[in-house]
């Protein structure tokens, strides 16, 4: 592959520097270059809002979600003008990290799945910024199983046509503050569990949803438990055929993966910036062979990270969906910034145990490590990836799976054979 832009892509990238030299809020910048794992780092403005009015600023020019049709707030550009614009957008992209999961996952599900009326209504406002989207996954007693989950839809006994929703979602991203969500339930516990599944789209402020926010250990909240007493959700807000929803929760994982291993950053140019500066016994880090050796390792993953991304870029230019294959990067990346930020505090000594602003690189490298474990969980864990990329990648024979063609309902569950119960009460 020749990575050198070809003269059309040089101009669109000098048009895309350009605009974003006149229109970037440049007071945020340092802010933003000091940003630590989880958070865009903008403590002087609302981060939520400002989000938001760079988002309708890039809309406006005709710059926001660049791959999407135009009739649904995009800009029908090239995959590889939006790396382009990725590219020079640079730290200003962190504002706008609210909209990852709307944009890169619940976007294009509703893009594949919906009826046309809806996304010519749900898409445009989420292209502009005016909406966040959050997606209603995984739960507490089903872990990375998703097809285990037990959110309950049963249809309205009024004749309306409606479903009402019961149970729990967990580790939700952003619902505190989403206007929307894709929300998978079981709508029918008397087959196996994978064909047993319906997907919607909820709107997050319809009664009966609670949302309670999970205190996180580097002091963050942005994951939520989300609660569902009899909340009613429209037929029409059904994405695919009821008992379909395996299928369509498939686009979003696909795409998540894809959007959380091409935009996770394993933090390598900081920690090299680090052992430029720190010094061992006198001399710089940099000198010392260990660190080297160390550096080296990183620096392989980083540029094998790199170059698996830009096969994805490939393969997306040619029109091709993501695939399995993009489990790759999310798998790697997560481990590599666990292991990164380890490292990092060693250098540190006795000054990695601080976390405050006189913390060696503003305690990134401590960020970095206290969110590292969600990211080896999120969008899949390092287990469920490699079972992924053994079976549908590399061709290796699945795992046994028991409970493969058993009803939902006769699964056991915790306990002496106790079955699981979709008609649980809540707690």
């Amino acid at each position: 592959m020749d990575f050198e832009d070809t003269a059309e892509e040089a101009a669109f990238r000098a048009q895309v520097r350009a605009w974003i030299d006149a229109n970037a809020p440049k007071h945020l910048e340092e802010e933003l270059k000091r940003a630590s794992f989880g958070s865009n780092g903008v403590v002087s403005e609302d981060p939520i809002a400002t989000g938001k009015a760079w988002q309708k600023k890039k809309a406006e020019a005709g710059w926001a979600c660049l791959h999407w049709p135009k009739e649904y707030g995009g800009a029908a550009r090239t995959p590889i003008e939006r790396v382009i614009w990725g590219q020079e957008e640079g730290p200003y992209a962190a504002l706008t990290g609210v909209f990852t999961i709307g944009h890169g996952m619940c976007g294009p599900t509703v893009m594949a799945w919906a009826a046309d009326a809806h996304k010519r209504r749900l898409l445009p406002p989420l292209a502009s910024g005016e909406h966040v989207w959050c997606q209603l996954f995984s739960e507490p007693a089903s872990g990375s199983d998703l097809a285990g989950l037990r959110t309950r839809a049963v249809k309205a006994d009024d004749g309306s046509g409606d479903w009402i929703i019961n149970g729990q979602k967990i580790w939700t991203s952003g619902a505190q503050y989403s206007d929307w969500g894709l929300l998978i339930t079981r709508t029918n516990p008397d087959v196996p569990k994978h064909k047993g599944l319906t997907m919607f789209f909820l709107d997050m402020k319809s009664p009966g949803v609670e949302v309670r926010p999970i205190k996180q250990a580097n002091g963050q909240s942005s994951f939520n438990e989300v609660y569902f007493t009899d909340v009613r959700i429209p037929d029409n807000q059904r994405l695919g055929e009821v008992g379909q929803g395996w299928e369509v929760s498939l686009t979003t994982l696909m795409n998540e993966r894809l959007s959380i291993g091409s935009g996770m950053s394993t933090g390598f140019p900081d920690l090299f910036r680090y052992c430029m500066d720190a010094e061992i016994d006198g001399k710089p880090a940099v000198e010392d062979s260990g660190v080297r050796s160390k550096l080296a390792q990183l620096a392989v993953k980083q540029s094998g990270l790199k170059y698996t991304g830009m096969r994805a870029i490939s393969a997306l230019s040619k029109g091709e969906t993501p695939g399995p294959e993009n489990s790759i990067g999310k798998l790697v990346a997560g481990a590599a910034m666990q292991d990164l930020s380890i490292f990092a505090l060693d250098l540190q000594g006795e000054a990695g145990a601080i976390w405050n602003e006189d913390s060696p690189q503003q305690g990134r490298f401590q960020a970095m490590l206290m969110r590292s474990p969600a990211t080896r969980i999120e969008g899949g864990s390092d287990e469920i990836l490699r079972n992924i990329i053994g079976e549908r990648v590399l061709g290796l024979p699945g795992d046994i799976r028991v409970d493969k063609d058993v009803a939902f309902k006769d699964i056991p569950t915790s306990g002496r054979g106790k079955k699981s119960s979709a008609e649980a009460p809540r707690t």
